[in-house]
């Protein structure tokens, strides 16, 4: 029996070309919550910038959010594990150097740091996020524990660079940009810190995906489910592999393995 569900956001709850929610997510996630499965939302989005789930935003009991480094359930902070400031100066340093923006996200506060046009075309048009503080003094932010990274490199770039950091790993949900966050801290790990502080049984919850970063979710939940529009990395180690997001697949695949009818 199902009792928890964790939702990936962008390209698996919201669409990339409608950027909201289907209708039949919102009705699906709604007859959810009625027979008393707790609702999560699984990003790689800092809190901040989560906004673009208002339609079910009241039906949320918990967020796993910058991909498990900061989790929080009706607003208490259960879990928050920062990065080392060794590997977040050597970040930095690699950004002047290789000349690459980088998001820098603080637990209170976010920027880009090198920012360039690439920043536009990923965060403001793909992702349609649209309060981004650009090329601002990183001093305050960098007071504060820094909860990920996330640098607009490629995957060449990606394998010059994460030898150079001994406490993070990297994640990768689309070609143009990783996440990086504190050792063995990813989405899976966020979901095995929600249901301890629940008392939730692995076997009772199921994650939904489409990209890298929900791999590790997908693979700890008691059923992983990967969007028809998912990665064929994700496709391969789900349970089951529903509709993508503009086809209805989050009612389609609660439909098959939580309402009878």
């Amino acid at each position: 029996m199902i009792k928890a569900l964790f939702f990936d956001i962008d390209g698996t709850l919201v669409s990339f070309n409608t950027h909201q929610i289907p209708q039949s997510a919102i009705q699906a996630i709604t007859r959810a919550k009625e027979k008393g499965i707790k609702i999560y939302i699984s990003t790689g989005r800092p809190l901040s910038l989560i906004n673009n789930i208002d339609s079910i935003k009241h039906l949320i009991d918990g967020y796993i959010t910058t991909n498990g480094a900061y989790c929080l359930i009706k607003g208490q902070v259960i879990s928050c594990n920062p990065i080392s400031e060794n590997d977040i100066s050597t970040v930095i340093r690699l950004a002047d150097k290789m000349n690459f923006a980088c998001m820098v996200v603080g637990e209170n506060d976010l920027a880009v740091y090198n920012s360039n046009d690439k920043v536009d075309v990923i965060f403001r048009q793909m992702l349609n996020v649209q309060n981004l503080k650009e090329n601002v003094p990183m001093e305050p932010i960098l007071k504060q524990r820094i909860l990920q990274l996330t640098p607009i490199i490629s995957d060449a770039e990606e394998r010059i660079i994460m030898p150079h950091l001994t406490e993070c790993i990297s994640s990768r949900w689309c070609p143009d940009f990783i996440d990086i966050t504190a050792q063995n801290v990813d989405k899976g790990y966020g979901l095995l810190s929600i249901v301890s502080h629940q008392g939730i049984k692995i076997e009772e919850t199921m994650a939904f995906g489409d990209g890298g970063n929900d791999i590790p979710i997908i693979k700890q939940a008691g059923i992983g489910i990967a969007m028809g529009n998912a990665n064929a990395s994700v496709k391969e180690v789900a349970d089951y592999v529903t509709a993508s997001v503009d086809e209805d697949g989050i009612y389609k695949a609660l439909k098959h393995w939580i309402f009878s009818d």
